[in-house]
């Protein structure tokens, strides 16, 4: 039953904070690790599955219309890879014990919004989950309560605001139009031309609002304050899948199940997106420090996805959704990286390191996989994703779009290949000879979204035939 996804989540949050606490922060992190992996094993195990809200009487009962197809399920198993790697990291990152039982509290709470953000078949429930997320997120950024803590959190929460009164507008004016927030209903108001220019309005400010989600350009000031004030665990979550399950996701969900765009806007997504890439590579390349670099990384690597769903062919939604994945892999590999640094050296300041891979060798090794799949080498993940989506901007007409996505993947390597640089290689610093490699905290998901990356990669083929290959038929 698809609402399982939901209640299963929440009845843990009810259970680990119904009895005494003393108990329940000793087992607080198997009990949701052991939910994840579940999650993760009936999505993997069986991908060939799809759940209709016909045989979910729980979902019925509470008037949520539920649906799990092939998009759905690849947003399912890359939310539980990560929320499992950013719950992981956090037994070493978080020190405080209470902290600690509150972070896995709030990793139950984000878990119940973006699970139900990407099952959900009606606009208002798409809203109320997003914003369930986003608020858990705002708190989970200024968990430490230390001042740039709270003002990433601040910026954040006030930009979200602002994406929320685009969201509700949009909502009210789908309303007054179809009669209905569903999928269906306002997928038929397109088809109206007497309602051609207030849904076109209507979209026009969903799609601002997923802009600011999403943390793509010129709508990405949050972004980089939030991560490099935030502890690693949620950097992990932040940009590994939060502003994918609340921002690209929906803006792939709507182009396939409910808007129709007109030119103009798909040429909108289109320059959006390479704007993005470009712009967030450039800021990327001047910065030193290690995790605002990624954030920026982030700004870039989303501008991939959008435009890849503004050219809006069977293939490039299939690319853009991949690329989806596999980022949420690398760069949540990268957040780790970096959270790993950041502990053993008690600096982000990538001028003060250098010489790391000799101290901690399976950070290093991990974190130049991550990289080199960011950059799109072969045969990584990465490449094939943006392989797939460079050939889809080409095939389309797109040749300049492709141009700058391919240009774009050279300034890519060329930071990361800064942070191996300055951080891993070279001589070692004086003051860093007595650094060890990280716990096994950190360690442990690092190998694993390492091999995950390496696997995804070397097995293309049959992830493009059972995994890739279903999406195209999303696009009529």
């Amino acid at each position: 039953m698809p609402s399982a996804l939901i209640l299963a989540p929440f009845l843990s949050l009810i259970i680990l904070n119904l009895f005494p606490k003393e108990i329940m922060r000793k087992i607080a992190f198997g009990w949701v690790a052991c939910l994840l992996l579940l999650q993760i094993l009936l999505i993997v195990l069986y991908p060939g599955i799809l759940f209709g809200a016909a045989g979910d009487p729980i979902g019925s009962f509470f008037a949520f219309e539920l649906f799990i197809d092939a998009l759905s399920k690849l947003l399912l198993l890359s939310i539980a890879i990560v929320v499992l790697a950013s719950l992981t990291v956090a037994q070493y990152a978080i020190k405080d014990q209470t902290q600690r039982f509150n972070f896995t509290n709030l990793i139950l709470i984000i878990l119940i919004g973006m699970n139900a953000t990407v099952i959900v078949t009606d606009l208002f429930s798409l809203y109320l989950f997003i914003e369930i997320t986003s608020l858990s997120s705002f708190i989970l950024i200024s968990i430490l309560k230390d001042k740039p803590a709270i003002e990433g959190a601040f910026k954040y929460l006030m930009l979200s605001v602002i994406a929320s009164v685009f969201m509700l507008t949009s909502i009210a004016i789908f309303l007054l139009v179809s009669g209905s927030t569903s999928f269906a209903a306002v997928s038929d108001s397109f088809k109206n031309p007497a309602n051609a220019f207030l849904v076109q309005i209507a979209a026009g400010l969903f799609l601002c609002a997923l802009f600011i989600k999403s943390g793509v350009f010129p709508f990405h000031g949050w972004l980089p304050d939030a991560h490099s004030a935030c502890p690693t665990p949620v950097s992990v979550l932040l940009s590994g899948i939060v502003v994918k399950a609340g921002g690209i996701y929906v803006l792939a969900r709507l182009a396939t199940s409910v808007f129709t765009f007109s030119a103009a806007m798909q040429n909108v997504l289109m320059f959006i997106g390479a704007f993005s890439i470009v712009f967030g590579a450039l800021a990327a390349l001047t910065q030193s420090n290690f995790k605002r670099m990624l954030a920026y990384s982030t700004v870039s690597q989303v501008g991939y996805m959008v435009l890849a769903l503004g050219c809006f062919t069977p293939l490039a939604l299939a690319g853009a959704v991949f690329h989806l994945f596999n980022h949420a892999i690398f760069k949540s590999l990268l957040f780790v990286n970096a959270g790993a640094v950041e502990k053993q050296t008690g600096t982000l300041d990538m001028n003060r390191m250098g010489g790391l891979s000799s101290q901690m060798p399976v950070t290093s090794t991990t974190s130049v996989i991550a990289s080199l799949s960011a950059a799109g080498v072969p045969p990584l993940a990465g490449f094939w994703s943006k392989l797939i989506i460079i050939l889809a901007l080409w095939n389309a007409g797109h040749q300049t779009y492709a141009g700058i996505a391919l240009v774009s993947s050279i300034l890519t390597l060329a930071y990361l290949l800064a942070i191996q640089r300055k951080v891993f290689f070279g001589k070692l610093e004086q003051t860093l000879t007595s650094i060890k490699e990280a716990p096994l905290a950190i360690v442990l998901p690092e190998i694993l979204l390492a091999t995950i990356t390496i696997a995804v990669g070397l097995s293309f083929p049959f992830i493009f035939n059972n995994w890739i290959l279903p999406l195209k038929e999303l696009v009529h």
